[in-house]
């Protein structure tokens, strides 16, 4: 196991940066003389920022070569600088930015790298084979809990090809302004998560009855493949039956409708397919200074093996990335897709405005504790999750790839932040795989598919060694690089979507409730 490192450390991300973090377990305190000759002329914590040089009022405060915020007050070489001393810069203006100006990096193709998947009739490739059971309200959900609790216990030791039974819960269906501006949103992420790979094809609805989102609004004919043609079109369990006398009524026709389902998952194997197979989602969340520094970098080295490899990989969460909008809008392999991703930061400017609240809020108390002084600095480091790959395809909030014919490649999926909504939305999106980097730690999970969770650090590697799947704080002790991080979370993705590996979420079965991103007004 890694031992705490104890010769001073700082990182800086670029030569013209005038700060850098400390990289020790615990800090430094005041006194401290650095490699570089610099003395520390206050205590300053692990990942945060110390001035490298005398920083006068009003001056820039660059980290990644960005201006990360202007100084309130004199800075001295050797000092903390903390948020409480950065007055944050304006955002990045959607006017006058580079359209797909940056040349495609040489990226050769990266051939012969597979994984055990499941096939679907539509073409996607499930990691896992799961019976999904859709719901179309809340009023339903603890119903179909305790069903499902019966389903794992009595009746899913007899179908041993299917990994798990989950119900898709959500706050929404009823109560709400059904046909505003804005409900399309939550209900296209419903019908889309229904169609995820790592279900099969197999659709089974719970409904009330009496709800505003009825079943066949929310899966209309035509909007579903059907995994097998003795399946009925649309399995609705509707509670208010009048067939049903009675909760435990109500609960075997859940279980007797599951079986069949069951009895069809099983049926199911793993095949040999390739790695372009893989649709995987990215996101971090509880994140540090180092995120930018060790697990983000390797992610994005990974991302450029996946691109390579002809799979496809999602990068989303709109705050995070909206201040390095100008970076994004230069990859963009087309100007059409520069504009879509202009378009969706835009929506989301709106969307902030009228709710009166400002891009400043993302950034969290425990982001400021690991050293990110505000959302500029952590969406330098949030961005660099995406490699260096063009972005080819930009998806809006609940749609799937196939929505816009995305078949691989970089896409930039449009969520906001919030660790639980972007997993649902990536859901949606079709993701088969997903990808959590964390720096303050988080036991952050989905029923619906494998989450592989990286360390940003070791300290947290070795206090989180039961729920940490990778420890990328390897690079800033120096034991690994970023490529060998890169590859290492590379072949770990395919033995997890193979189904060799468990992660330590599915070990647990730590799993997060899945939350509807709802703009439009409840009534």
């Amino acid at each position: 196991m890694t031992q705490a490192r104890t010769t001073p450390l700082s990182i800086s991300m670029h030569a013209a940066d005038n700060v850098a973090i400390i990289a020790n377990d615990g800090g430094l305190p005041a006194g401290t003389v650095l490699p570089s000759g610099l003395r520390l002329v206050e205590q300053v914590p692990q990942a945060h920022k110390v001035a490298l040089v005398d920083i006068a009022q009003g001056e820039a405060v660059r980290r990644y070569n960005v201006v990360i915020g202007y100084a309130r007050q004199a800075i001295a070489a050797g000092s903390w600088v903390h948020e409480r001393l950065l007055q944050m810069p304006e955002a990045r203006s959607l006017e006058g930015l580079p359209i797909a100006t940056v040349p495609a990096p040489d990226l050769p193709p990266l051939e012969g790298y597979t994984f055990e998947g499941y096939r679907n009739a539509d073409g996607t490739v499930g990691t896992r084979n799961i019976l999904a059971i859709t719901t179309t309200v809340q009023c339903v959900a603890g119903v179909l809990d305790f069903a499902v609790r019966r389903i794992k216990a009595e009746l899913l030791p007899r179908y041993p090809q299917v990994d798990d039974v989950v119900g898709l819960e959500h706050s929404y269906g009823c109560g709400v302004a059904i046909d505003a501006v804005g409900a399309e949103i939550p209900q296209r992420t419903l019908r889309n998560i229904s169609h995820n790979p790592n279900f099969g094809g197999e659709v089974m609805v719970v409904s009330l009855g009496c709800e505003k989102l009825q079943p066949e609004r929310l899966l209309p004919p035509g909007s579903f493949p059907i995994a097998d043609a003795r399946a009925p079109a649309l399995d609705v369990v509707c509670l208010q039956d009048e067939a049903h006398v009675g909760f435990m009524s109500m609960v075997q026709s859940i279980m007797t409708r599951a079986e069949a389902h069951l009895a069809r998952l099983n049926q199911r194997r793993r095949e040999t397919v390739p790695a372009s197979a893989l649709v995987v989602g990215v996101q971090c969340g509880g994140s540090d200074a180092f995120s930018g520094v060790t697990a983000n970098p390797a992610v994005g080295f990974c991302t450029d093996l996946l691109v390579r490899a002809g799979a496809t990989v999602m990068f989303s969460e709109v705050t995070e990335v909206r201040d390095g909008i100008d970076q994004l809008t230069s990859r963009a392999s087309t100007p059409e897709v520069a504009q879509a991703m202009i378009d969706e930061m835009a929506w989301y400017d709106a969307y902030l405005d009228k709710g009166k609240v400002d891009r400043s809020a993302n950034t969290t108390p425990g982001n400021k504790k690991g050293g990110l002084s505000n959302i500029v600095e952590k969406a330098m480091g949030s961005i660099i999750k995406s490699g260096t790959a063009p972005i080819t395809g930009v998806l809006s909030p609940g749609q799937r790839l196939a929505d816009r014919g995305i078949e691989r490649g970089l896409v930039y999926a449009a969520t906001p932040a919030s660790d639980f909504i972007c997993g649902t939305l990536q859901l949606a999106a079709g993701m088969n795989l997903h990808v959590f980097t964390t720096g303050r730690g988080t036991p952050y999970g989905l029923a619906q598919v494998p989450v592989i969770k990286v360390a940003t650090r070791s300290d947290l590697a070795r206090r989180w060694h039961d729920l940490m799947d990778v420890n990328a704080g390897r690079i800033a002790d120096g034991e690994a690089s970023i490529e060998e991080m890169g590859w290492e979370m590379f072949r770990l993705m395919l033995e997890v979507a193979s189904g060799r590996k468990k992660t330590w979420a599915e070990e647990w079965q730590l799993h997060n409730a899945l939350v509807l991103f709802n703009p439009a007004p409840v009534t």
